[in-house]
């Protein structure tokens, strides 16, 4: 990790190509240069990441999670998350989630915001630029 990025985030599903998407997208949301953009296969590995991240002295923005994935499902990773860091913004991103475990997450307030597969690049915008009040915007 290099002493230029002030910033994190992490996004976690166990498809590639949606991380491809997000990272690409998140590139062009938010400014890149102070920003490092975590992408994740596997949640436990992610949970591992988010730990080195916060001991590296980067600021965690938030984390975007996919709900259907092996080892933990996204609620599962979520209240792992929430566990250590209850402060973190923790964002779903899913095609396929269990609405009674999402709606369980929003009613504890562990869940900051579900975004719908598939999704918009200007869906995205709004939420990220919500999470970060504007302040990492590039466009």
């Amino acid at each position: 990790m290099t002493d230029e990025f002030k910033y994190a985030v992490v996004c976690v599903d166990d498809d590639s190509a949606i991380l491809q998407i997000l990272n690409f997208q998140l590139s062009k949301i938010i400014n890149d240069d102070t920003v490092l953009i975590e992408c994740f296969l596997n949640p436990q590995i992610a949970l591992t990441a988010i730990d080195e991240l916060f001991e590296s002295g980067l600021k965690l923005i938030f984390v975007i999670v996919d709900f259907q994935m092996p080892y933990l499902n996204g609620a599962e990773l979520i209240l792992s998350i929430k566990e250590k860091y209850p402060q973190l913004p923790c964002i779903m991103l899913s095609g396929q989630a269990n609405q009674t475990q999402v709606d369980n997450l929003k009613d504890n307030n562990l869940l900051t915001a579900y975004l719908e597969k598939p999704w918009t690049e200007s869906d995205l915008k709004k939420i990220i630029d919500i999470q970060t009040q504007g302040y990492l915007s590039v466009k």
